[in-house]
């Protein structure tokens, strides 16, 4: 037929909760139930995002709001100190500055980044 066996078994799922929604409320709130509950049920079963299912896309909006994809790769802290005057009670941030890297150093660095860690230097 025209529908899946998964989206069989979520249409079936939603046909039963429709039937308690109707066993077990009024008629006036048993029309609200089964429309949210019908949408909800229909929307899971045919709905797709990006060539998916929704069921997958809202697992996938989960997880990154339970773990956000920000990764910060050997996060380094620059110390700031404060510099104190004799006569006056203002204070001034200095900044430690890094030295530049050469050619060489910044390839081998990409390098190591592009192969994931596993290139390790030669030692002559």
């Amino acid at each position: 037929g025209p529908i899946t066996p998964k989206q069989f078994i979520i249409l079936i799922l939603t046909t039963g909760l429709i039937f308690v929604s109707y066993k077990l409320a009024d008629f006036t709130l048993f029309l609200i139930e089964a429309v949210a509950i019908a949408g909800i049920g229909i929307a899971i079963a045919f709905v797709k995002v990006n060539q998916q299912p929704i069921y997958f896309f809202l697992l996938n909006v989960g997880q990154s709001f339970k773990r956000p994809s920000l990764r910060i790769w050997r996060k380094q802290y620059i110390l700031i100190t404060e510099k104190k005057e004799k006569k006056s009670d203002k204070k001034e941030a200095i900044v430690i500055s890094r030295k530049p890297l050469s050619a060489s150093k910044l390839s081998q660095i990409a390098l190591t980044v592009d192969t994931g860690g596993r290139y390790e230097e030669e030692i002559k």
